[in-house]
């Protein structure tokens, strides 16, 4: 038995079919510069190979993925198309005379890395988008042959160290009972395939590709992040009851999708979704959610050359209120800078990206871009329940500064005599301790708070949490954490208006009871996340609630915390839902 990451729910039995990718060796000797004329042919030859065949593969993508899965792909063929990223091959040809092999190799590498240095997990994941793009283009240039994935006839999991987007394009649902890799995690785009196209997939299985062989036997948990091998009749057996448990449990919950999330005893909270692009909404809507709590913004910026204009992101924005249709849109404005670089806002370098020049601060220097985004944020109000949310707010001053960029962007679509929304709420994220220790001084500015534990978390503790050596430091239940949060919802009452959380709290069962006794008046989280939420809130009165969080909020260690949240849950009977 081996285990990875849980990806995408589901069980599947099947032979092995193993990708092996060739051993690619580079010339990296130096050429004459009456060669590098050469190499730029060959590069840009390989390059013109490389987009008609994912061009194919997008056209192939779309019959069997649909065109939100495609998309991925279309964004594979920008990376060809980026000026940036075909100029940096050409220069590295000329200047240092070498082989566009050896080029292109250095620029994926630099790529790659730029990307996986990066904090937030979703975007660090682009980097297998780089990585898959630099191996085709690779391929290419060396006349190396891929294989074949069209001809599969017959029950397998898909097992590889790295299995892409455009390889899931080419597969055909019927025969894929799984996939299994030693790289990937839950944001990866092979795991957002996996999910779309119902496949069970465990990502990130250390050494996999040496343990299975071809044809083996293999069954993956996809609920578990279990791999085993050679799985006997009972084991199958017990595999297979495990998931038709799992899927009458949802059967079951199903009704639950379209309630109002409302305790036995009345009050009313509101389950909201996270996405990252405007076609995610429509899947938050069909799973429950009752609105978007964190649009990430930074999403509509990545994978091109140039940043989107204001008339882009008004579509965008446009497309996901209308969607939602009176329900909240909470749009954060951009997120990115020091840790979330993104090529061409030729953003320095710091020491330390996670206290640096990120976020709001970035937009308070390109001051033009920011207007732009808030012009479209704003107009996209005139469709439907926009807001209006900033991230990484650490002082009053802050928000006031903000919020005078704000008013100039309302001023100038008075001007062009635009439609849009004069009385939009506007809200921060609390992720800064400071922000919350005053959130007294800042309530008085702002119409919500959101909180976005995972910062707020890694802040309060000064832990990265994606530091192996400190991690075991950041405990999602940390009593200070937890302190910050109640001043916060507190705060936000007493002046009668309302406290979200968007981070990964949210969605956590064992943190249901503790934030619902704490008043928090909205959870926002990923899609999937949302109906059991909504079947425990919806199982309990708040008055219950209240005196599980009073009691949790007395002790003293974030394990003891986490040890009673759980057996709370045991003792409702819905310890169950921690499976799903």
């Amino acid at each position: 038995m081996m285990k990875g990451v849980a990806v995408s729910p589901g069980i599947g039995i099947g032979k092995a079919f193993l990708l092996i990718e060739p051993d690619i060796r580079i010339n990296s000797s130096r050429i004459e510069s009456e060669c590098c004329e050469e190499e730029l042919n060959r590069l840009n030859t390989a390059a013109e190979v490389s987009q008609e065949q994912l061009k194919a593969i997008y056209k192939k993508a779309l019959e069997r993925m649909g065109r939100k899965d495609a998309e991925i792909i279309k964004a594979h063929i920008m990376i060809l198309e980026d000026p940036f990223f075909m100029d940096a091959i050409r220069e590295k040809i000329t200047s240092s005379q070498i082989t566009a092999e050896n080029a292109l190799k250095q620029t994926i590498e630099e790529h790659v890395q730029m990307f996986k240095e990066i904090e937030d997990p979703y975007i660090r994941e682009r980097a297998a988008d780089i990585s898959d793009v630099g191996m085709r283009f690779l391929k290419n240039l060396l006349g190396i042959s891929f294989q074949n994935l069209d001809d599969i006839e017959e029950d397998i999991i898909l097992v590889g160290y790295e299995i892409t987007p455009s390889q899931m394009a080419m597969l055909d649902r019927k025969y894929i009972k799984g996939i299994v890799s030693e790289t990937g995690g839950i944001t990866s785009h092979t795991a957002i395939i996996a999910r779309n196209m119902d496949i069970p997939a465990v990502l990130g299985v250390s050494g996999i590709m040496e343990v299975i062989k071809e044809n083996q036997l293999i069954a993956i948990d996809g609920y578990k992040g279990i791999v085993e091998v050679d799985p006997d009749s009972d084991r199958r057996k017990e595999l297979f009851d495990s998931l038709a448990r799992k899927n009458a449990i949802r059967k079951k919950l199903s009704w639950l999708i379209n309630a109002q999330t409302r305790t036995r005893d009345g009050k009313q909270v509101e389950l909201l979704g996270n996405i990252g692009k405007p076609d995610e909404a429509l899947e938050a809507l069909q799973k429950g959610a009752e609105g978007i709590g964190l649009f990430r913004t930074e999403f509509l910026y990545m994978d091109r050359s140039t940043m989107p204009d204001e008339e882009e992101q008004f579509e965008a924005y446009k497309k996901a209120a209308a969607v939602m249709d009176g329900r909240p849109v909470i749009i954060r404005t951009l997120d990115i800078g020091g840790d979330k670089e993104i090529p061409y806002f030729n953003l320095p370098k710091e020491a330390n990206p996670f206290l640096g020049w990120r976020a709001i601060r970035v937009c308070f220097e390109m001051k033009e871009m920011f207007k732009a985004q808030l012009r479209a944020i704003l107009r996209a109000g005139a469709f439907g329940n926009v807001r209006l949310m900033y991230p990484m707010i650490a002082t009053v001053d802050e928000v006031a500064r903000a919020n005078s960029i704000l008013e100039e962007a309302r001023q100038e679509l008075r001007e062009r005599g635009e439609a849009f929304d004069e009385q939009m709420k506007v809200g921060i994220m609390v992720e800064i301790p400071s922000a919350a220790i005053t959130s007294d001084h800042i309530i008085k500015e702002v119409d919500f708070f959101s909180i976005g534990t995972n910062d707020l978390t890694q802040y309060t503790l000064a832990v990265d949490r994606m530091n192996e050596k400190v991690s075991s430091i950041y405990k999602k239940f940390s009593p200070s954490v937890l302190r910050l949060i109640k001043k916060v919802i507190d705060v936000s009452h007493n002046e009668g208006k309302v406290t979200a959380i968007c981070g990964e709290l949210a969605g956590n069962p064992e943190a249901c009871l503790l934030l619902l006794g704490l008043g928090l008046d909205e959870f926002s989280m990923n899609a999937s996340s949302i109906i059991k939420i909504r079947k425990i809130i919806t199982s309990v009165d708040f008055r219950q609630a209240e005196l599980i969080s009073k009691r949790a909020m007395e002790l003293e260690d974030a394990v003891q915390i986490e040890e009673y949240l759980l057996q709370e849950l045991k003792n409702l009977g819905l310890d169950y839902l921690l499976e799903l």
